[in-house]
């Protein structure tokens, strides 16, 4: 456990191995409260995450919590006011990026994955926009697609739930920039390190020597560097690619 005095509390609603752990830890490691979340039946990955960034110093707390069900997201940012601290940064981070050829995509796939990157995120910025309005500070990050500008063959739902996330996300900063909250829609391209990238790019260890593909940490600097930003120029919206990629 550190002994340095907590800057207040994160929360990452959705973390891993990938960006949503990076995310948590650069947060905690800069003297945060860290909060993590998955569903309860899929907790093994967080303990090791949070391991490793107690062992550097970090504090963070596991949380199970289904991020669709309201009930559940009401309780959990009581719980962290309550017991934790005042809630500083709150990422949305959940993903959903699964694929499904537009004739299999059923009615419950499409709502599934609607509930799981749009309803949820929704959930979470409204809890978090009442929890930081009070008190005239905080900020708000929600993890977006390049999917939400333009959807690939096989990602229907995706690019739908992600293109919804970053609809409401200048719905709610337009509702509470005004009042000293920043919140910021983000747009990360497909190519992130990653247990996907690993199966599926044979050359990745070149691409990422060369900085050719997006890396979790350089990403959670980002977001990092998003929350220390000075109100008179704030992003409301950033798009992070590889400096190689091609347009």
């Amino acid at each position: 456990m550190s002994d340095k005095p907590s800057k207040g509390a994160c929360l990452v609603i959705g973390a891993g191995d990938g960006v949503g752990g990076a995310i948590a830890r650069a947060f905690a490691l800069d003297g945060n409260e860290t909060v993590v979340t998955r569903r309860a039946r899929n907790l093994d990955q967080l303990e090791s995450l949070a391991a490793g960034i107690r062992a550097e110093g970090g504090i963070v707390h596991i949380r199970g919590v289904d991020a669709r069900s309201e009930e559940e997201t009401v309780a959990l940012f009581a719980e962290i006011e309550r017991d934790i601290g005042p809630l500083e940064v709150v990422v949305f981070n959940i993903g959903a990026n699964v694929r499904f050829g537009i004739e299999e995509t059923t009615a419950r796939v499409f709502s599934k994955v609607w509930e799981m990157a749009c309803f949820a995120g929704f959930l979470a910025g409204r809890e978090a926009a009442k929890a930081m309005v009070p008190r005239g500070r905080g900020t708000i990050l929600f993890t977006g697609a390049t999917a939400s500008l333009r959807g690939r063959d096989g990602f229907a739902a995706f690019a739908a739930a992600k293109a919804g996330l970053r609809a409401q996300a200048p719905s709610l900063a337009r509702a509470r920039g005004a009042q000293g909250i920043p919140v910021a829609p983000r747009i990360c391209v497909r190519g992130i390190d990653g247990v996907f990238s690993r199966q599926n790019i044979p050359d990745l260890e070149r691409r990422l020597a060369e900085d050719r593909v997006l890396k979790p940490a350089d990403i959670a600097q980002t977001y990092l560097d998003l929350h220390r930003q000075r109100r008179s120029a704030w992003t409301h919206e950033l798009d992070l690619r590889p400096w190689s990629e091609s347009w």
